[in-house]
């Protein structure tokens, strides 16, 4: 049995009907193949259409979203932040600038080569790689050996290549370490492929507080112990850039015990650092 219907009859001016069936159309209520006012009413009513002001995002919440957007990407987290650009590029009102770079960003390619990366792993194919090192700088590797990684919330391809990094210590310097989105085009290569980039195992000391709270890290750590109050530490590390950005972390609660050349290494940068603070070391 049908449910018996009450007639409401609306006196509109005919401009106010034209918005409300554009309106019905633009929501997909229609009555037969023509927009209808009336359904659009009832879908009011039952809170399946909102009204009042149009939903726009702040100044605020477009930069938070933005950042957002750009931390899940480098999380790999590449269909979530997809979701999130589309929402600023829906709901904000953005200067046409901005919009234009949010638009590339969505049709960046880092999964791409992410994906295409992952495979020549596999497969054991060494590559020929360009990578946009600068805006106006194009920079060509040959990668015998890579890895993915995520530092510092970012994710880069790390890569062993016979050219040497003169910033790195002597058993390190095949290693490269480049960010995903700045890779250019990637080409298979006639080399012969090694099973990993280079690793150097570094000794380190944690104290006090950090002595207790350090997380052991299985990617990294190949030993880990507590002796006395002290943490003894090692990992395997395959940059040094990447490691003292931790040691200058951790601060005064860590120390490189060795190797010494990379002990020395640091030694260097903190008397680098000291001079722009102009501190003084005294024995």
């Amino acid at each position: 049995m049908s449910r018996k219907k009450e007639a409401l009859t609306l006196s509109v001016p005919p401009e106010t009907k034209e918005q409300l069936e554009a309106i019905a159309l633009r929501l997909g209520i229609f009555w037969g193949k023509s927009p209808s006012v009336s359904g659009l009413l009832v879908a009011i009513a039952q809170q399946q259409v909102a009204v009042g002001e149009p939903f726009t995002l702040t100044e605020v919440q477009v930069q938070s979203l933005s950042e957002a957007a750009k931390f899940l990407n480098d999380s790999g987290k590449i269909e979530a932040a997809q979701i999130v650009l589309a929402l600023l590029l829906d709901k904000g009102n953005l200067e046409p600038l901005f919009r234009q770079q949010l638009l590339e960003q969505v049709n960046q390619t880092a999964e791409a080569w992410r994906i295409r990366v992952n495979q020549l792993i596999d497969n054991h194919q060494p590559f020929r790689l360009f990578y946009q090192s600068k805006k106006d700088k194009l920079s060509e590797f040959t990668a015998r050996s890579a890895k993915i990684r995520l530092y510092d919330k970012r994710l880069y391809l790390e890569i062993w290549c016979e050219d040497s990094e003169p910033k790195e210590i002597p058993e390190l310097s095949h290693n490269r370490c480049l960010r995903l989105d700045k890779i250019v085009n990637l080409l298979p290569a006639s080399e012969n492929w090694r099973e990993s980039i280079d690793y150097l195992e570094i000794h380190l000391h944690f104290f006090k507080g950090l002595a207790h709270k350090y997380e052991f890290k299985p990617d990294e750590d190949v030993a880990n112990e507590m002796v006395g109050d002290v943490r003894h530490v090692v990992k395997r590390v395959s940059s040094i850039f990447w490691l003292f950005r931790d040691v200058l972390r951790y601060g005064k609660d860590c120390v490189i015990v060795s190797p010494d050349n990379v002990r020395d290494r640091f030694q260097q940068e903190l008397f680098a650092l000291c001079r722009l603070y102009n501190l003084e070391i005294r024995d």
